[in-house]
């Protein structure tokens, strides 16, 4: 069935979920709403017969979600809408190192109205074309180089007014498991949902999975097919296609990619949720409903995947039959960091009758996840902290940073700490996670009373005075998030 979203198809209810839902209905309403704050999303005022008429998203977003299998045949009037591409240039990163035409946001910005009619224009007539990425590479906390590639303005502009009109359809097909890089979904819900179901689910076993170089590896050619099964816009495809084919830019060579999406482009984290979609989500929701013998949940954000199970041999079996359904669409589990370890209430005493020692640990998005007990009543609970490599990297790089701001005041330095040591607490502050913070805290001010001794070879800082400096600049340790069956059953 084709859906034309210009054409009135008449009267919906708005925000009110399906009563027979196909899939559970916390999996249709979680994360389903307009984004907060964006005009573009939000349902128009009341008109004079008091009911609300829907915004142009919102009812693409209806169909969709009434009819799983419609395809969508005119969605590029969204995208090339002049005002939703001044919504995707003020979206963007004001201090972001410019693409391979140079252009910066600033500069961009000082001829804004012109620059995004004329690319409004260019997009309607199909005169469009998408620029080289250049690479780049960041460091990893394990010492090799992770590739990035950074998109050129304009097309940072397109992607991002792209994937808002495209998630409107797709945040309908998601699965409820499926967390990473999506409206109203964080890392944080993930850990939330992968606590919850370690605790009150029959999980005796941890599948810990990696894809061997996901971004690098998406096929083109299935990917395409993918988005073809609800987008029939051929120009919104084509537009998709100008950014898999338009090659990187690498010490001043241009290099045609034929596979892979580069990361660091605003369109990369949805086309990845597309294909790991088709791939992996809908194949893991019905092997757990037709095949699994006892009980299994499943946490995916992006390419970080957890798969918990009552029976071992379940998830044997889950491994083998996963492995060959990647290999026909061209992905690999990682050999070496895809490990089947035995995790929950039983682990402990089990491995010690064995005489295996304390249970395995696995790491999921930044946390440490520990077998442990709680101690008012000895029961069994998952302790999380921060993962010690991710600790010694950050350290590693304040440390850096502080040797080239050493002649800073000291005002300004402790400003950049506050924020540094504040976003970390912000992020890593939950439960059992405490004595992980107070490390990196303490180890900050240290790193800091070095840079301020080393300023000058008479001047010896004495640690009280080093002491009130660090109580002023540096935040408390503390912790930040709830425990997880508090907040997701507040959330739920």
């Amino acid at each position: 069935m084709m859906y034309d979203p210009g054409k009135s198809d008449g009267p919906v209810v708005p925000g009110k979920p399906p009563n027979e839902a196909g899939r559970p209905a916390e999996e249709v309403v979680e994360g389903r709403g307009p984004a907060k704050g964006n005009p573009s999303q939000q349902i128009a005022s009341r008109t004079q017969c008091r009911t609300d008429a829907p915004s142009a998203l919102e009812r693409v977003r209806q169909q969709a979600r009434r009819d799983g299998k419609m395809r969508f045949t005119a969605l590029l009037h969204h995208i090339y809408d002049p005002v939703r591409l001044e919504l995707a240039y003020f979206g963007l990163k004001k201090n972001a190192a410019p693409g391979v035409d140079g252009e910066t946001w600033r500069h961009y910005g000082e001829n804004l109205g012109p620059n995004l009619q004329d690319l409004s224009e260019r997009l309607k007539r199909g005169a469009y074309r998408a620029k080289p990425v250049r690479r780049a590479y960041i460091p990893k906390a394990d010492g090799r180089q992770r590739p990035l590639g950074v998109t050129a303005l304009e097309d940072k502009i397109v992607q991002r007014a792209t994937v808002e009109v495209l998630n409107a359809v797709y945040e309908t097909d998601f699965l409820g498991f499926s967390y990473g890089f999506r409206p109203g979904r964080s890392q944080h819900n993930a850990l939330d949902a992968l606590y919850v179901g370690l605790l009150t689910r029959k999980v005796n076993w941890v599948l810990d999975l990696d894809i061997r170089g996901f971004f690098d590896a998406i096929s083109h050619e299935w990917l395409v097919k993918f988005v073809e099964h609800r987008i029939a816009d051929r120009r919104v495809v084509r537009l998709i296609q100008k950014w898999l084919n338009a090659g990187v830019l690498e010490e001043g060579k241009r290099l045609r990619v034929e596979e892979g999406t580069p990361q660091g482009g605003s369109a990369s984290p949805l086309l990845a949720n597309i294909y790991l979609h088709y791939v992996f989500d809908l194949w893991a929701h019905h092997w757990r409903q037709k095949q699994a013998t006892g009980d299994v949940i499943i946490v995916r954000f992006a390419d970080d995947i957890v798969v918990g199970f009552q029976n071992r041999s379940d998830a044997e079996r889950f491994q083998g039959e996963l492995s060959e359904r990647f290999a026909k669409f061209r992905l690999e589990l990682h050999p070496e960091k895809t490990r089947l370890l035995e995790f929950g209430p039983f682990a402990t005493g089990n491995r010690r009758r064995r005489g295996q020692g304390k249970p395995e640990t696995f790491n999921f998005l930044g946390f440490t996840h520990i077998c442990g007990k709680k101690r008012s009543n000895g029961m069994f609970t998952v302790r999380r902290k921060t993962i010690r490599k991710r600790l010694q990297a950050k350290l590693k790089e304040v440390k850096t940073e502080l040797r080239r701001r050493m002649h800073d005041p000291i005002r300004e330095q402790g400003a950049w700490l506050r924020s540094v040591v504040g976003g970390h607490i912000r992020y890593y502050g939950v439960p059992t996670n405490s004595c992980a913070l107070n490390t990196f805290r303490f180890q900050v001010g240290r790193l800091w009373m070095r840079t301020l001794r080393r300023r000058s070879q008479t001047d010896r800082l004495p640690w009280a005075r080093m002491k009130r400096l660090i109580d002023r600049w540096l935040p408390p340790a503390r912790i930040c998030h709830p425990y997880p069956l508090r907040r997701l059953g507040v959330i739920t």
